[in-house]
């Protein structure tokens, strides 16, 4: 897979972004929408013409327009805005002067340092409270349940909350740090089955519901919310 760059493109009087794919195993150009970027994704085979591609972009353009007006909007992380956390607004507020990096009180996160810097330490800060808090929930489930992951990892990933790997290795996006605990319970107890059923099959639904009381509100609310949680943040 090779990548160009994005690039602004007019349909239907208005610009979207749109990013190029090169793919050798692509058989035709195909088209989709990245929710956490807000980008359009055009996939060419290897000798298929740009130009054929924006056509069938323009071809599609009230579909473009119409699944871009869904997306959420992104986060805004500012002086005086607001950060989940364990599905919780947090104030954001930016202390130029400290020397803490960040830290929480209360319901208010700070932010040390330059104000240009303050979303990447935040984002720093969220992704080890992530590793921390994850870390210690997927364990403590895991010996309660009597499944134990060969390792976890925390990532940041497009579209999945966790995944869990035929050798017993679960992965956990980071991101599920903003959301309840009740959801990342469910989220964890959903990967914890997969070490016994490697499929989504009656039994591990069972299983899955062993393990968490939370599986209907979680999956209610990652699908009203998730998409939020998984845009890019802005300043």
């Amino acid at each position: 897979m090779m990548s160009d760059g994005p690039e602004t493109v007019a349909i239907a009087s208005r610009q979207v972004t749109v990013c190029w794919r090169r793919s050798a195993r692509a058989r035709r150009i195909s088209m989709r929408i990245d929710a956490r970027s807000g980008h359009v994704i055009l996939t060419l085979p290897p000798r298929a013409r740009r130009d054929d591609a924006l056509a069938l972009l323009r071809s599609h353009s009230a579909w473009v327009v119409a699944n871009l007006a869904r997306i959420p909007q992104a986060p805004r992380w500012h002086d005086g805005g607001q950060v989940l956390i364990d599905g919780r607004p947090h104030a954001i507020r930016h202390c130029p002067q400290a020397r803490r990096g960040v830290w929480i009180e209360g319901e208010v996160i700070h932010v040390s340092g330059e104000a240009a810097f303050l979303v990447r330490r935040l984002l720093a800060f969220l992704r080890e409270e992530a590793r921390t808090r994850l870390g210690a929930g997927l364990d403590a489930l895991s010996r309660q349940a009597g499944l134990r992951p060969t390792r976890l990892t925390v990532r940041d990933t497009r579209s999945r909350w966790g995944s869990c790997t035929a050798d017993g290795a679960i992965m956990l996006c980071w991101r599920l740090i903003m959301a309840p605990p009740e959801v990342q319970h469910y989220v964890m107890a959903h990967e914890l089955a997969h070490l016994r059923h490697m499929n989504h099959g009656p039994d591990f639904w069972m299983l899955v519901d062993r393990l968490t009381p939370h599986r209907r509100m979680a999956e209610l609310w990652l699908r009203r919310e998730g998409a939020t949680l998984l845009r890019d943040m802005q300043e």
